[in-house]
């Protein structure tokens, strides 16, 4: 596959290796494999930067030229990388301070042998006994006609430019972000219009979650419950809406949960009637609203979702106990509405604020 980022892979190949640029791309699978992983850097809405298991190959394969063997050495031999080595130096890369263990013990080796199921070798060889890591030596060598190229080094410097790419396209988010602080009373208009364009079915599926968390924070900020336990003494309280966790972490987790009603919130850019059930089903079926990527009619929305999974399960009284547990959809016609109101509310710098703060967090972002 071929997207943004390739030439810039394809260029340091040339830069190393000069004629046989083309080749090694061909035949090195673990190149390949680190291409199809770089393709986030287009800020697609599905391709998100895939940080821990190219952060996987990048430390084992710095510890692996870090110890002389991508010029000599019998690598065989070597007794290993510590697992705890390897983890600690992929969180002081730039944004894995929040990494945690799956790329590195199984999940980056299970994602390539999906990617290349004809091939008997897998990029990361671990012994659980002894915590102790090595790169598979097969990956990181070419050998085209009489000579062997060492890739150990290009790896490295290709995974370099990524992460370059990706630090500089979040600074200029910030810079943007900053820039809009600033300006005036007089120019709302723009400020806006930068909010608006991160309401995009194209747009980064993280960004689009942030950016909905904020304006649905203070879309409800002014409204009011009265509760309690007794009729003469009830509390006021305004609703609070509180993000729960990382975006798109696949941790089974619900989104967004608000305060004091207990309302669910779930993101999705994806229009599978299979994941809002799994999502209904992660809550004993507690009645969940999804906020929808699209700028789709919600009706249309609500429709495709039940004829899809009338279609599968052909059984009415399963697909309308599903379907009653979708409390509201939020599309992105509707979510521009809220901004509008949040707005007159008084709360576009808040909801600004919110979204600077919000992106530095999910993206491990120091100021």
């Amino acid at each position: 596959m071929e997207h943004i980022f390739t030439d810039k892979i394809i260029n340091i190949l040339q830069n190393n290796f000069g004629k046989q640029h083309k080749e090694i791309f061909e035949k090195s699978l673990l190149i390949q494999y680190i291409n199809f992983k770089t393709k986030s850097v287009n800020r697609d809405s599905k391709a998100r930067a895939s940080y821990a298991n190219l952060y996987a190959i990048y430390v084992i394969i710095e510890d692996y030229i870090a110890n002389g063997y991508s010029t000599q050495g019998e690598y065989s031999k070597y007794e290993g990388a510590l697992y705890s080595n390897l983890l600690n130096r992929q969180r002081e890369l730039p944004f894995g301070s929040k990494l945690q263990n799956h790329a590195l013990n199984n999940r980056m080796n299970s994602e390539f042998q999906k990617f290349f199921p004809n091939s008997e070798l897998i990029p990361i060889i671990r012994n659980l006994e002894t915590n102790r890591y090595w790169i598979n030596e097969n990956l990181v060598k070419i050998k085209i006609g009489r000579n062997t190229y060492s890739l150990a080094k290009t790896i490295i410097e290709i995974i370099d430019e990524y992460i370059k790419n990706k630090q500089d396209a979040f600074q200029k988010f910030v810079d943007s972000c900053k820039e809009l602080q600033n300006i005036a009373n007089s120019s709302i208009e723009q400020i806006v219009e930068f909010i608006n364009s991160l309401l995009a079915p194209n747009i980064d599926a993280r960004l689009f979650e942030i950016v909905s968390y904020s304006i649905l924070k203070y879309y409800y900020y002014d409204q009011n419950i009265y509760w309690g336990y007794e009729i003469n003494n009830l509390t006021k309280e305004n609703l609070n809406l509180f993000k729960t966790g990382r975006t798109n972490a696949n941790d089974g987790g619900i989104d967004f949960v608000m305060k004091p009603l207990g309302r669910f919130f779930q993101v999705t850019e994806t229009l599978d009637f299979k994941k809002y059930f799994l999502d209904i089903d992660k809550v004993q079926k507690y009645p969940i609203s999804f906020v929808i990527k699209s700028t789709e009619n919600i009706d249309v929305l609500k429709n495709n979702i039940y004829n899809n999974a009338i279609k599968a399960y052909h059984i009415e009284k399963i697909v309308d106990t599903y379907m009653n547990c979708i409390e509201e959809i939020i599309n992105i016609p509707l979510l521009q509405q809220r901004l509008n109101i949040a707005i007159k509310q008084g709360y576009l710098t808040n909801i600004l604020n919110e979204i600077i703060l919000q992106s530095k967090l999910e993206f491990n972002y120091e100021s």
